[in-house]
């Protein structure tokens, strides 16, 4: 099996380094990596082993048995509809697009084109993450109360970085917006939200915010606080609670939660993680296992493109409630 990577900045080349660390059945046969500046490519190239080798244009990649995007967000609908007209199975950084229209057609397009599309949300290939949703959906844990969820980065992303991010709530945000009703399977019928800049007034340059707030309540009652930010200087911040009528779950409750505790008997974390990649790691890995089996047929996506369309949907609401000062009711989907 041969697999390309397209965009190798700094998720790109994570994803061409994790993929020649597979081993097994996963393991690609070649890895071709293609990025508009080729020096980029040949010199990620020529840090990995021989098996992975730079090509010329995007469209070699296209012969290959699947692809991954990992180019700037506004270049993923173009990309992913070239992909799917070649035939050639995707995994794609989030959002496979920039809007709801965009996106809306891309998805009709994937649709009626039978082609797998994988969608990079990679905390639904995070174990923990994922015995939570067992828990949930088998009842084990009983019917959910509320939900806390915290994604804060560790250092600010680089200020030529957010302009093209597509802002906080689509960047960041949108891995929560997933994840929660992922993991409730009810529909979220109202949005809050509202955002601030405190970190750096590129954010305000850009038109975004670098913290902000989001309730969401879902169609039984339960509801789940998001919080998001650019900046924990202990450490990369995310984490997860749920608390439900026969068990309280927690996620990134651990030795590497940049937290500073206060008590008499403070305890100091010891490991925190330096940034969303090296905390998830083990998901990164698992979320390109499931491609290649996804590839070969051994395996149902687990994150298809129609889903996603879920996400973009809220976030969307969160700008919309953010800039008009009060909560957004949406209809069933």
């Amino acid at each position: 099996m041969d697999i390309g990577v397209a965009g190798v900045g700094r998720i790109g080349e994570m994803h061409a380094t994790h993929l020649a660390e597979l081993d097994g059945r996963e393991a690609p046969d070649k890895i071709l990596l293609f990025d508009p500046v080729p020096e980029r490519a040949e010199a990620v190239a020529d840090s990995l082993p021989e098996h992975v080798t730079a090509v010329a244009s995007f469209d070699e990649l296209l012969a290959a048995d699947g692809v991954v995007i990992a180019t700037p967000t506004d270049t993923h609908a173009d990309l992913v509809r070239r992909a799917v007209q070649a035939k050639t199975p995707v995994l794609c950084e989030k959002p496979l697009g920039p809007d709801m229209p965009t996106m809306t057609d891309l998805v009709k397009e994937i649709d009626a084109s039978g082609v797998e599309v994988v969608v990079g949300f990679q905390r639904r290939f995070d174990p923990a993450t994922v015995e939570v949703r067992r828990r949930l959906r088998s009842g084990e844990a009983g019917s959910v109360y509320l939900v806390r969820a915290a994604i804060i980065d560790h250092v600010p992303p680089p200020k030529e970085y957010i302009p093209t991010s597509g802002g906080l709530f689509k960047d960041c945000l949108i891995h929560d917006l997933d994840m929660v009703p992922w993991l409730i399977g009810e529909p979220v019928v109202e949005v809050w939200a509202s955002g601030s800049v405190l970190v750096d007034q590129a954010f305000a340059d850009a038109g975004d915010v670098d913290n902000a707030v989001v309730t969401l309540r879902f169609a039984s009652g339960a509801h789940a606080q998001l919080t998001a930010g650019r900046h924990q200087p202990v450490g990369y911040d995310c984490r997860l609670e749920v608390y439900a009528s026969k068990q309280t779950l927690a996620v990134g409750w651990d030795e590497h939660a940049p937290l500073v505790r206060v008590e008499p008997d403070p305890i100091e974390p010891k490991q925190p993680w330096d940034s969303f990649m090296q905390r998830y790691k083990n998901a990164y890995l698992n979320e390109l296992r499931v491609f290649a089996d996804v590839i070969a047929g051994r395996a149902e996506n687990p994150s298809p493109a129609r889903e996603s369309l879920n996400s973009l949907r809220l976030a969307e609401a969160c700008e919309e409630s953010m800039r008009n000062g009060r909560p957004v009711r949406l209809e069933a989907q």
